[in-house]
């Protein structure tokens, strides 16, 4: 069921590049735009399209794998969004991108091969998402707190790692509701969990556009990339009891992290990224 859930979450994280990389060329085609503009746009529809189908993959995901797995595995979006990004905008990645790009996949396949996440319960008791709520809310409004203080790119970072912790959160309450499913379809609407993943995914988007708007996508999307990825690790743990091998191979865990970290960060730097493609009129291939 592992091998599943790796495969639908790659495929979910394809789905969502595709969709930012479609809405991308829309807004560039388009700027300033109404929304009702866009929606008569076949390019953005297609794009809303693949974000629909990316949040059914990853359901799907979740629904088979550990979260543990499934969130990390998402974060492969920055990946394919460079990759599609560089094929519809036809432009070339420099070398230290391409550098970049082999050090976090290398990384993540490697924390996951050596971590290894598996098993752990369907559900988590109500008792367990009291306290798990109430600090993860804490932590969001202090980060949020803190931001109105700092600066343009501080502020991005701070505000990505709240954004980043919603994400997380989502995440976990959507695995939680999918939880009951040998129990039927009905008894997944019957949930307070499917509702308020709902709820704070919808809170998320908001707050990832103030995000957006607080400084540079470079100082933003390793926060929001990775913050997903190793809260959901450490939510699986706690919550779902999902198994990680550390021990003797947390050393080589970090060394994978740190080339997950590092690759992350520069890929959030990449042109492909941090560019308007037709500011640039760069062309060229992988």
């Amino acid at each position: 069921m592992t091998a599943l859930s790796v495969c639908l979450a790659l495929l979910g994280a394809l789905a969502n590049a595709a969709a930012s990389v479609l809405q991308r060329r829309a807004l560039a085609d388009s700027a300033g735009a109404t929304v009702m503009a866009l929606l008569r746009r076949p390019v953005w529809v297609w794009g809303a399209a693949m974000l629909v189908l990316s949040g059914a993959l990853q359901a799907l995901a979740l629904a088979t794998g550990p979260l543990a797995v499934v969130q990390p595995v998402m974060s492969t979006e920055l990946l394919f969004t460079l990759v599609v990004g560089g094929i519809a905008f036809r432009r070339r990645p420099d070398p230290r991108t391409r550098i970049a790009f082999v050090a976090m996949a290398v990384g993540l396949g490697g924390f996951l091969a050596l971590a290894a996440p598996s098993g752990g319960r369907d559900t988590v008791p109500t008792a367990h998402w009291v306290w798990a709520g109430l600090s993860l809310a804490a932590a969001v409004a202090v980060l949020v707190a803190v931001s109105l203080r700092l600066p343009s790119a501080p502020r991005a970072a701070v505000l990505g790692t709240a954004t980043a912790i919603g994400f997380s959160c989502t995440a976990v309450l959507l695995k939680d509701a999918l939880g009951r499913l040998p129990e039927g379809v009905g008894a997944v609407f019957a949930t307070w969990q499917l509702y308020t993943a709902m709820g704070v995914g919808l809170g998320s988007f908001l707050l990832l556009q103030v995000t957006l708007r607080a400084g540079s996508l470079a100082a933003s999307q390793p926060a929001l990339t990775l913050g997903d990825a190793l809260l959901s690790v450490v939510l699986g743990v706690v919550l779902f009891q999902e198994n990680v091998h550390l021990g003797w191979r947390s050393p080589l865990e970090a060394v994978a992290l740190g080339l997950l970290i590092g690759g992350c960060v520069e890929l959030a730097r990449s042109p492909l990224l941090a560019e308007d493609p037709e500011s640039t009129g760069g062309t060229g291939k992988w």
